[in-house]
């Protein structure tokens, strides 16, 4: 879950899900408040129209039937008692020092003739109405709408009191399930998030696995040119890019591998004039430095064809080929040891993988007169350990080695033999087949190069 929210995809997948949802529930939260407000606007109107009416037909009721109509013609809402004529004035209610903005509107419709004033003291109801909140849509809200006593006075001087109540609903809400459909909401929400972060990311990532073929194989095949107007710029771009590296790299092993050839022939015919050197001392030293030249040209020829990709890939037992190069070596009187077993495929470039072996081993029987290989599997990789019996390098010179004719002035030196470009060619091959090489001093002594190398799988 971490690494999917760490990618591009659920970056892009969250915060769509995200803006959508808070988008969603603002949409309606505003929604809910309008229709809210729409709503308390048209009762307020009810409850004008209600209470005029049952105002001026509690008028023209004669007073002895007036209490019986009243209790038939009572609605939830909005309700009309009489003040009896005996009451104790003491025991009225209290009036307000002002009209609300409900009795002015009552009374404006009733006219002059009807006496209007507010009650102080409002309906139990309204109590009760405060303390439980009403739900409607997202809003939880207490209520707050027209709630008090109205003190009306008919113009044959009889004094009621007009009671408009909350709706019934605000006190005893009546609530419907909507689980399921926020589910739904919700679920076909995250599909359309997911589905337009893959379809954003989708060529991002084919990019990026465009970028690691082509930095283990230079010659993989382009880029189609698909997709949006902006990809299939990008995508072009991407393949003149490749093409323009393929043609520098071709150019400069083409260049390297000509220079070291031709230097073959002039350095033979140099050594051939160097036999007639009557001088064995001086003839010593000339063809000892001459043999290390040719060495370097080798040495170079081998390093250009390292940064050759042509050879074909194909599909290698490594155990196979690892007993095969210690094999070898043994036969030709190196101490090599193999130990472990990989059981693994390989898709690689068999002469160049069994150069990076041969160089690794070469370089530790050189410079620690045996080489232990051991090879085991680690996280879908073969880790292919090659440790050495010497003095091991300084740990500033570890990241050096690899640069091109670079030795370390120890042991490591020129009277060791070699040029410098083993470990170099070694890293050239590992990288091209997706793999890597580093170096450690190992904590009981000597050197060990630890190889890795992704394993195969089929139709990857």
């Amino acid at each position: 879950m971490r690494a999917f929210l760490g990618s591009m995809t659920g970056r892009v997948f969250g915060t769509l899900l995200l803006g959508i949802l808070m988008t969603a529930a603002l949409t309606q939260l505003l929604a809910d408040a309008e229709r809210q407000r729409v709503i308390d606007e048209y009762r307020e109107l009810h409850w004008l129209d209600r209470a005029e009416q049952l105002i001026m037909a509690t008028e023209i009721v004669p007073p002895s039937a007036r209490n019986a109509y009243l209790e038939v013609a009572n609605r939830p809402g909005v309700a009309l008692t009489e003040i009896s004529a005996h009451a104790d004035p003491a025991a009225l209610p209290a009036m307000a020092p002002a009209q609300t903005e409900f009795t002015r509107a009552l009374a404006a419709r009733l006219g002059p003739a009807y006496l209007l004033r507010s009650v102080a003291a409002q309906p139990n109801a309204c109590e009760t109405a405060l303390e439980q909140p009403v739900v409607f849509g997202l809003l939880r809200m207490k209520w707050h709408g027209t709630c008090e006593s109205i003190n009306v006075r008919l113009r044959d001087g009889t004094e009621l009191i007009l009671s408009v109540l909350p709706p019934r609903y605000a006190t005893s809400p009546e609530r419907t399930d909507y689980t399921w459909t926020i589910v739904l909401f919700l679920a076909s929400i995250g599909v359309l998030a997911y589905l337009v972060a893959r379809m954003t990311t989708r060529p991002l990532k084919q990019l990026a696995q465009a970028a690691k073929d082509l930095g283990n194989d230079i010659n993989h095949p382009p880029l189609d040119l698909t997709g949006a107007d902006e990809i299939r710029q990008a995508s072009a771009a991407f393949n003149a890019m490749q093409a323009r590296i393929r043609q520098y790299i071709f150019q400069r092993t083409q260049m390297l591998a000509a220079i070291t050839h031709d230097l073959q022939t002039p350095l033979t015919r140099m050594r051939l004039r160097l036999e007639k050197v009557s001088e064995p001392e001086l003839q010593e030293r000339l063809i000892g430095d001459l043999s290390a030249m040719q060495a370097m040209v080798k040495e170079g020829l081998d390093l250009a064809r390292s940064m050759d990709t042509s050879e074909t890939m194909q599909l290698l037992d490594l155990d196979s080929l690892l007993d095969s190069v210690c094999a070898d070596a043994v036969d030709a009187s190196q101490r090599v040891d193999l130990v472990g077993h990989a059981g693994m495929a390989l898709l690689g470039r068999p002469l160049d993988l069994r150069r990076c072996l041969v160089n690794l081993i070469d370089n530790a029987v050189k410079y620690g007169h045996a080489a232990k290989v051991t090879v085991d599997r680690i996280n879908g990789a073969a880790r292919i350990r090659v440790r050495d019996a010497g003095p091991g390098i300084p740990a500033a010179e570890l990241g050096r080695v690899f640069d091109p004719f670079y030795r370390v002035e120890t042991s490591r030196s020129r009277e060791s033999g070699g040029t410098g470009l083993g470990l170099t060619i070694a890293r050239n091959i590992a990288e091209q087949h997706g793999g890597s090489i580093r170096l450690v001093n190992h904590p009981e002594g000597g050197l060990e190069a630890t190889l890795m190398l992704p394993e195969y799988y089929p139709g990857k």
